[in-house]
């Protein structure tokens, strides 16, 4: 008997967006160092009405099955902020996305793909980029190396054969995004030492924590350097203010004063750096179950997280600043701040400092110089999808008819 057909359909209602997620969650639970993610917040990512993203985003979720058994699902999409950008910063007009893919086979895989191309060039795309997912400020990239531990806070994790899936559609690498550990304990060397003490006796320059106490006007602060700092790298989308606020709001529960940091020349912001404990730690030991007593168990652990890892997911030095020995003084600085605050106040022992663009010499110089080591990759690859067959990118119908497709 032949093997039963591949059908691929939008998953549009809240419903099948539950399916689409549960999906997922279910293809993660197979990896080894996987950490079980909140359900709740898999679900507000894919809901149109709580994520800020689809304010300036076509999306189309899609879920693959044989017969009635789901086997694969992949998101296609479209920023309009991104084809805004110059094309020298490696997204721009014609560029379309996929994301959140996961499949049984190299069958199923090439079904999602197709499905997610054919989507974007109905939209009238000519290029596409993934997996990200969905928002480049989300989780961007295919990890390729570091499956043999666990992921930090906001970091995907990826079975290393969809690489070779991926590749065999066609696709190319198109930007190597890369992750640092680093060992908080170890004391920095002499030379590093040596800068920092120096721009402590900088009166012009001062590191001050986050303040809590003024948290919107502090993440306006932070975004508007982040922007600055960040809008001539590759990839580079700036945060709408409805991104700003959501992105406030949800990370002000794990935002801490002694890990978040903000320097000022003469007063001026000019320079952030910020740090998150670990959460993979407390979901890992919940399962990622806030039910019945999960719950309990997480808000402790917010209280009062001691010995979990470090992530830093953000830094930046306002442009006018970059490639400046003034610019590598104040990343030192706001690294060793926050170093001995990890290592001191909540006994952390390691922290990740990432991703970092790997074409970003400056970053990857200063993550060298302070010891640290890649721990992992991601990959965003890209292919041509030919000549644009017709749509409208504003459009609000995202497919006619069913939006189906099926392969044999």
């Amino acid at each position: 008997m032949s093997q039963k057909k591949i059908v691929i359909a939008p998953a549009r209602s809240k419903r099948e967006r539950a399916r689409f997620v549960d999906l997922g969650l279910s293809f993660a639970a197979r990896e080894p160092h996987w950490v079980p993610q909140l359900r709740s917040e898999m679900l507000e990512l894919v809901d149109p009405a709580r994520n800020p993203f689809f304010g300036h985003a076509l999306v189309e979720l899609f879920i693959a099955r044989r017969g009635d058994r789901p086997v694969g699902r992949i998101a296609a999409h479209i920023d309009k902020l991104a084809l805004l950008l110059p094309c020298d910063q490696g997204m721009g007009p014609g560029t379309g996305f996929f994301g959140y893919f996961d499949a049984e086979d190299d069958e199923v895989a090439r079904a999602l793909l197709d499905t997610a191309e054919g989507w974007l060039r109905e939209q009238g795309m000519n290029r596409i980029l993934g997996p990200i997912s969905l928002s480049i400020w989300e989780e961007p990239g295919l990890l390729v190396k570091g499956q043999d531990h666990a992921p930090m806070i906001m970091m995907g994790h990826h079975p290393a054969h969809y690489a070779g899936w991926i590749e065999q559609a066609g696709y190319a690498e198109a930007k190597r995004l890369l992750t640092y550990d680093l060992e908080i304990g170890e004391r920095f060397p002499p030379l590093v030492e040596r800068i920092v003490r120096s721009g402590e006796r900088n009166e012009r320059i001062r590191i001050r924590p986050v303040d809590t106490g003024r948290w919107d006007e502090e993440v306006a602060t932070i975004l508007a350097i982040l922007n600055d700092a960040w809008s001539r790298n590759w990839g580079f989308v700036p945060f709408t203010p409805e991104e700003i606020a959501h992105a406030g709001k949800k990370l002000k529960p794990v935002i801490f004063s002694d890990l978040n940091m903000i320097a000022e020349l003469d007063g001026r912001p000019v320079a952030f750096m910020l740090t998150l404990p670990d959460i993979n730690d407390v979901l890992r030991k919940i399962d990622g179950r806030l039910f019945p007593f999960g719950w309990a168990r997480l808000l402790a652990w917010l209280r009062r997280p001691r010995g979990m890892g470090m992530r830093v997911p953000l830094m930046g030095v306002l442009r006018e600043l970059q490639n400046s020995r003034l610019a590598s003084q104040l990343a030192f600085m706001l690294i060793d701040r926050i170093r001995q605050s990890a290592y001191g106040t909540f006994r952390s022992r390691r922290a990740e400092i990432g991703w970092i663009l790997d074409d970003n010499k400056g970053m990857m110089a200063i993550a060298d110089a302070i010891g640290s080591r890649i721990n992992r990759e991601y990959v965003i690859y890209e292919k041509a999808l030919g000549s644009a067959i017709g749509g409208n990118p504003e459009s609000s119908a995202l497919v006619s008819g069913d939006g189906s497709a099926a392969t044999a």
